[in-house]
């Protein structure tokens, strides 16, 4: 370990100890966080729009279904040519696995609420990658921001830890549950980001839920993948990434709210 990297184990550990002592009151306060956005949600409404409702509970449409509007390709301008619109969805068009192409929002979140429609093809591979900081010196966006997996890891070619497959916080935590659908039907995701907490949800239920800075978070991320990448988790804002990883997936009715 290099000396940069010695002091950014250091940062996480001092962090670490810190948010201990400003923790929320209690795990079932966010449990109960992430229901209520859950439920605030109109599942059967027209794909790419907001019902009343969620309007009146302060979600906002990121995707129209028709441009790329409040999109953009990671450190360049405008839309990576391997994605574009189909059917009302965001998707991509071709196939190599260069996450240069991910797309990135244009705004910056902090404590939010994410929700997407999402349908894998046989093999696909991608996520929702946050707290995203877009900088020339990084190359993808996974070198800062935390990653909720989306993978049909039933076909995918490579033998797979637990940590890497659907509904993982990638390289981090495993899915407690299984609640998605088989490839070829639509599945929606909700990410809670509120302090230091963090949900993932697939189809209403709850598959990840952490503390960042936590030991237990600290310890996962100095001792694993993210040794070596020193920057990983050093942001609390960021943009919000849909990943490229060179197969075909669709994403719709993509929202937020800010908490």
């Amino acid at each position: 370990m290099n000396n940069d990297q010695m002091k950014k184990s250091s940062i996480f550990n001092v962090l670490a100890v810190t948010s201990t002592l400003m923790m929320f009151p209690s795990c079932g306060n966010e449990t109960n966080l992430a229901s209520k956005l859950w439920a605030e949600l109109d599942l059967s409404a027209t794909p790419n729009t907001l019902t009343a409702k969620e309007q009146q509970s302060g979600w906002k449409l990121l995707f129209d279904g028709k441009t790329t509007v409040g999109w953009h390709g990671y450190n360049m301008q405008g839309i990576p040519d391997v994605w574009e619109i189909e059917n009302g969805c965001f998707t991509i068009n071709g196939v190599g696995g260069n996450e240069e192409q991910d797309v990135i929002t244009d705004g910056i979140y902090r404590d939010f609420a994410f929700t997407v429609e999402y349908k894998l093809s046989k093999g696909s591979n991608s996520g929702i990658i946050f707290q995203v900081k877009e900088d020339a010196k990084y190359k993808f966006p996974y070198e800062t921001g935390p990653e909720f997996q989306l993978i049909d890891h039933d076909n995918w070619p490579d033998k797979l830890e637990d940590w890497q497959i659907h509904g993982a916080n990638y390289a981090m935590y495993p899915p407690k549950a299984e609640p998605w659908n088989p490839v070829g039907q639509w599945n929606r995701l909700l990410l809670v980001v509120k302090g230091n907490h963090v949900a993932q949800l697939i189809n209403g239920v709850e598959v990840v839920s952490y503390e960042k800075y936590s030991d237990e978070w600290v310890q996962l991320r100095n001792s694993g993948k993210w040794a070596d990448y020193p920057d990983y988790g050093i942001v609390d804002e960021g943009h919000i990434s849909l990943q490229n990883h060179g197969t075909k997936l669709w994403f719709r009715n993509i929202k937020i709210k800010h908490l």
